[in-house]
């Protein structure tokens, strides 16, 4: 790989959520801010809306990880899958809060013991926050079976509180007259948004950073100016095609990415088109020719 050519310690750019790569980046930064506040505040439900690919999952693990590290006040539950019957949904809640549940258990008694794990959790003063992750995928009637949970309050105060990550979609299915009274107990919502060009400079630069780069300049304004253009300033695009203009700039030799990495870069990543279509061959071509088809090989096994 790239690392030691380019002075790296670690891969900068890759799509898994790692917390340590965050960046407060002006969206996320308010996004972040706004689910502190909330939470502290105790309101029961918020949302966090964003494309694919807009870094809500990192967002998500930041959140979380800020939370767990305070155990004294807050209990979490993270459920990142939530394609759940109602019932599905209840018990992973109370798997993530320290129940022991049996499978077959009614409805009515999963959701006592439910209920007084939280009233025991309020006892001691803490505040269980429940994280869902993908909830645009979740089915009406576990949405609807969520509204149910938070429903559970004392004469003061919720006892559980619920953050929402989600695509667009999320706000077609609770403009659905069935699910207003859950529209209507979203207290504060987010929409997370694209970087701009200075954005993806920003963000570029701070995870080489991260990752152990303390040199010259690696992407030229140029290669941030068309990477910007390319990914439309989303990050997992950002990701993919700059990994890619790294392993293309390493393939020939060469210490900085300019404009042409990321135009081979752009060409073998789906979904993304350059502004002019008359550009480099192929990277697999050019990592065939350069560094051998064993190195091209692991590269197009790399493509998403």
């Amino acid at each position: 790989m790239y690392l030691q050519h380019f002075g790296l310690k670690e891969l900068p750019l890759t799509l898994t959520p790692n917390t340590h790569f965050f960046l407060n980046m002006a969206s996320h930064h308010a996004a972040y801010n706004m689910l502190m506040v909330s939470i502290m505040n105790g309101e029961g439900f918020m949302k966090v809306v964003g494309e694919v690919g807009t870094g809500k999952t990192i967002l998500c693990r930041k959140v979380l990880n800020t939370l767990s590290e305070d155990e004294r006040n807050f209990e979490t539950a993270y459920i990142p899958n939530p394609i759940l019957s109602p019932k599905g949904l209840f018990l992973a809640f109370a798997e993530e809060i320290g129940l022991e549940t049996i499978p077959d258990i009614d409805h009515h008694s999963l959701l006592k013991e439910i209920t007084n794990r939280l009233a025991e959790r309020a006892v001691q003063g803490r505040k269980v926050v429940l994280f869902i992750d993908e909830a645009h995928a979740m089915p009406e009637e576990t949405l609807e079976a969520l509204r149910l949970l938070t429903n559970i309050e004392t004469e003061k105060a919720k006892l559980l509180q619920v953050i929402l990550f989600a695509q667009p979609e999320i706000d077609m299915i609770l403009n659905k007259t069935t699910l207003r009274q859950l529209r209507q107990r979203i207290t504060f919502s987010f929409t997370l948004v694209a970087l701009d060009r200075e954005g993806v400079d920003r963000y570029i630069n701070h995870r080489l950073a991260m990752a152990g780069h303390n040199g010259h300049a690696i992407f030229t304004k140029k290669s941030i100016d068309l990477l910007a253009i390319v990914s439309r300033g989303i990050p997992r695009l950002v990701n993919i095609i700059a990994h890619k203009a790294l392993m293309v700039a390493f393939g020939k030799g060469e210490r900085s990415v300019d404009e042409s990495h990321i135009r081979t870069a752009t060409l073998d990543t789906d979904g993304v088109e350059l502004p002019s279509k008359n550009y480099a061959p192929r990277i697999a071509a050019v990592l065939v020719a350069i560094i051998g088809s064993a190195a091209a090989f692991f590269f197009v096994g790399f493509k998403l």
